[in-house]
């Protein structure tokens, strides 16, 4: 294996020494997406792969060369897959016991100075998206949330940018649910 390959396979986006906390729908996820590649998809590429060897100069063989490549391309994912599935920690934010206190897996609407309200949950790296709602554990924003409760108010820093300049926002927690449901921010 060539170490290109290796560098590909390491853990992006997770700090030193910490686990890769994820729901149960995104271990899920993982481990479909691994079972399609493995079982569907690799080997519909290796019959072309095949086939196209078979019909001779390989040199000049554009199924064959694009099969070779689509090979390393699934090969080298199914390697991540691996190791996030076997790095990770399931976390079921459903089966957490009530508490208004921010952990991993919580919803929390929460306002801010303006009085603008938005609702956030807190899940893994992998399947962080902000467009529903799902920050990573590790963002800015779950990291000032994480270990408060309803009711308190956090800082949150804030970039420069072209209209505003740098600064640190007030945000009140105003509710903290645990669900598995996206939010609707």
């Amino acid at each position: 294996m060539a170490e290109d390959d290796d560098d590909e396979v390491k853990l992006p986006g997770l700090p030193p020494n910490t686990k890769n906390y994820m729901t149960p729908a995104c271990y899920r996820r993982l481990l479909d997406e691994r079972e399609h590649l493995v079982n569907v998809e690799r080997p519909e590429v290796v019959n072309v792969v095949s086939w196209a060897a078979s019909n001779g100069d390989r040199s000049e063989n554009g199924d064959y060369l694009y099969g070779k490549k689509r090979l390393r391309e699934i090969d080298r994912r199914i390697r991540f897959l691996n190791k996030r599935i076997e790095s990770a920690e399931v976390v079921d934010p459903a089966a957490h016991p009530e508490t208004d206190q921010i952990f991993f897996g919580a919803t929390v609407l929460y306002a801010n100075q303006r009085g603008e309200e938005r609702k956030i949950r807190i899940v893994g790296i992998d399947e962080a998206d902000a467009e529903h709602g799902d920050v990573s554990w590790i963002s800015p924003i779950a990291r000032v949330f994480l270990k408060h409760h309803e009711g308190d108010e956090v800082k949150l820093p804030t970039p420069a940018t072209s209209t505003h300049p740098a600064g640190v926002d007030t945000l009140e927690i105003l509710e903290v649910t645990y669900t598995n449901d996206q939010p609707i921010p």
